[in-house]
């Protein structure tokens, strides 16, 4: 129970933050709400290109771009907590009896909340569009956005801690940015590319998180692609979790 509590309190002043200053909070959820409004409609005239998946156009491009929310809002916290360790607030913490895993929980649970509320903001936005799917496919891709949230936001908060520089930081996230997003499928399913890009994509495990979203939204729930994306997404998040968990306990040392 003092786990939990101590999560609450890192909570409760993490989300107190993000209030204080929901600029951040907007700025997040501008760019895929771009994509939709800007990208989207050009899918609808490529619905009949050969390798595209059949059916609404929107039901294969919201996916992706949910996964992409989930991917890189998280990626980017890493930032505040070298601004925390910088300003001594995270030395202040270590000092108090909290248990280590909930300094970082209750940060990951906050930045969970606010990609939640970006994500039915953005889902809102792709109705308007034309996006037709049922609730249960809809909450579902919530709980692929918070695994994916969780995972990203733990290890950034990691990296952060690791690295103490937004210079490094900053050309990492980049590095890794260029291929998740090409070799997902996240803007275009693999299913267009050439066959030896769809066999790279294949050890991509973002990959297969879009193609179990993208089947969900089509109607197929119950298939093998469904179960490997979400089981890839639950694992992530737990090892991720564990070595954010393994990195503010190295703090004290």
């Amino acid at each position: 129970m003092t786990v939990l509590r101590d999560t609450w309190i890192v909570f409760k002043r993490a989300m107190l933050l993000s209030l204080q200053n929901p600029a951040w909070v907007i700025i997040g959820l501008i760019q895929p709400i771009l994509y939709i409004v800007l990208f989207g409609p050009l899918l609808t005239q490529m619905a009949n290109v050969p390798g595209f998946p059949p059916g609404n156009a929107w039901n294969v491009f919201v996916p992706g771009i949910l996964v992409q929310l989930g991917i890189f809002g998280g990626a980017f916290v890493g930032f505040g907590i070298i601004s925390e360790w910088r300003s001594g607030v995270i030395d202040r913490m270590m000092v108090t009896p909290a248990a280590r895993s909930a300094l970082i929980a209750g940060r990951v649970l906050r930045d969970v909340v606010v990609l939640l509320v970006q994500s039915v903001v953005l889902i809102a936005v792709a109705i308007g569009f034309g996006l037709d799917v049922p609730v249960s496919a809809l909450l579902l891709a919530l709980v692929l956005v918070t695994l994916l949230g969780a995972a990203f936001s733990a290890l950034s908060y990691a990296a952060g801690l690791a690295l103490k520089s937004e210079d490094a930081l900053a050309p990492l996230l980049n590095t890794l940015a260029l291929p998740i997003v090409l070799l997902s499928g996240i803007l275009l399913p693999m299913s267009m590319a050439p066959m030896w890009l769809q066999h790279v994509s294949d050890v991509v495990p973002f990959k297969h998180m879009v193609d179990a979203l993208r089947a969900i939204f089509q109607g197929q729930i119950w298939v093998a692609s469904v179960g490997i994306g979400f089981g890839l997404a639950f694992v992530f998040a737990i090892l991720c979790l564990w070595l954010g968990t393994q990195v503010f306990r190295s703090q004290t040392r």
